[in-house]
């Protein structure tokens, strides 16, 4: 169905907040925006943002020093606008649903308030357990098919041997579970960018999804300079891509490949970009926007005002 013609079968309906999309039924746990996204998605497409709360001693702390813990965070809330702005233009030139898959569960409304206009999905689901038996590392498939937690007593106490818990996953697990949660709820191409390269010029996302138009393209990688990928991008769940590599090493896309020419599969690239992890990634993002600010127009304030020790916790 085109837009043209969505538009006019809803011509007797009250204008709905966001586009309704098809299949509908089941989002699983991808929640809608609160306030209508830039563009109606009818392409079944999402790019999700992997996103952590900006919170001081958890966030970019690489980079401390020479930045303070404070300032860090505060950066990474300014690498956070950028993003979503870049993502933004390209949602206006490549139709897709913009995603914030958020970490940790509780920074909900914190992203809600952040980026209304976007959907929200966590990065792992809430694990269930006793405490007759060890925790374990919930697979994407058991965590979007674990039961929700059982209801509190009337006298508001939790049951007395289950308890509710949050396990740290591995980021291969993390993207294995967010990517196939969005193309279970009827996204037939899915894309996830990191937030730590504020300059990402938005035709880069674009591409993605052309590439991935191409029925001989099985999956397409950002490269990073360092080594690993700013952008992964599928049609089918990753599967061990991403939960059989080693993140955060400088073979990370080396490695996938590598399996993914195992298991024959074709994998298309992008062109290479870079990440701000580091005290020299920094001074390479500061010479950017230096000639360039109006790439990433809030890290660029930030680099060439005072810095702020405010709580960036709090929008």
């Amino acid at each position: 169905m085109t837009a043209h013609n969505e538009e006019t079968a809803q011509t007797q309906d009250r204008a709905l907040p966001v586009p309704d999309l098809s299949p509908p039924p089941d989002h699983g746990p991808l929640l809608q925006p609160a306030t209508a996204p830039p563009t109606a998605n009818t392409s079944r497409r999402a790019l999700l943002v992997m996103a952590k709360q900006p919170v001081a001693g958890s966030a970019k702390t690489r980079l401390v020093p020479p930045l303070t813990s404070a300032s860090a965070a505060s950066l990474y809330l300014c690498f956070l606008q950028d993003v979503l702005a870049t993502v933004r233009a390209a949602a206006r030139l490549e139709p897709f649903d913009p995603v914030i898959a958020y970490t940790p569960p509780a920074a909900q409304d914190f992203f809600r308030q952040l980026a209304p206009d976007f959907w929200l999905i966590p990065q792992q689901s809430p694990a269930r357990t006793s405490d007759r038996d060890p925790p374990s590392e919930p697979t994407a498939a058991s965590a979007a098919s674990r039961p929700a937690a059982a209801p509190h007593s009337q006298s508001g106490a939790a049951p007395q041997h289950e308890t509710l818990v949050h396990h740290p996953d591995p980021l291969g697990d993390r993207l294995q579970f967010v990517l196939s949660a969005a193309l279970d709820s009827g996204r037939r191409q899915v894309v996830a960018i990191n937030s730590d390269s504020p300059t990402l010029p938005p035709e880069l996302l674009c591409t993605a999804f052309q590439r991935l138009d191409d029925p001989r393209t099985d999956a397409v990688f950002g490269p990073c300079t360092d080594g690993g990928y700013y952008l992964i991008g599928v049609k089918k769940p990753p599967g061990s891509l991403v939960t059989a590599v080693q993140m955060s090493t400088p073979t990370v896309l080396s490695d996938t490949l590598a399996i993914a020419a195992a298991k024959g599969l074709h994998v298309d690239l992008l062109p290479e970009w870079y990440d701000v992890d580091s005290a020299e990634d920094l001074e390479r993002l500061s010479t950017e926007l230096a000639a360039h600010p109006e790439r990433a127009p809030a890290s660029s304030r930030f680099l060439t005002e005072p810095w702020t020790s405010t709580s960036s916790s709090q929008l």
